[in-house]
């Protein structure tokens, strides 16, 4: 499997996940008030997460940056 389509298959895995979960929410037995607020919980929670490995993934990449700009800079020397 090539990076496009593990990419492809992880989105739409996590879509899957999230749509799910929203219909079991909407079926659970209690009341539309408290579903309302679980929804709006659980979707905080993905934002938290997303920002969250957003993040790491910033960091790692201004890693490469900063390793790739002292190798330029070895080599021109």
């Amino acid at each position: 499997m090539n990076k496009d389509h593990a990419v492809g298959f992880g989105i739409g895995s996590l879509t899957g996940a999230v749509i799910g979960s929203v219909i079991a929410l909407l079926f659970a037995p209690q009341s539309g008030k408290e579903t309302r607020q679980m929804i709006k919980d659980k979707a905080a929670g993905v934002v938290d997460a997303i920002k969250g490995k957003t993040a790491e993934a910033n960091e790692v990449v201004d890693a490469v940056k900063e390793k790739t700009t002292r190798a330029v800079h070895e080599l021109k020397s």
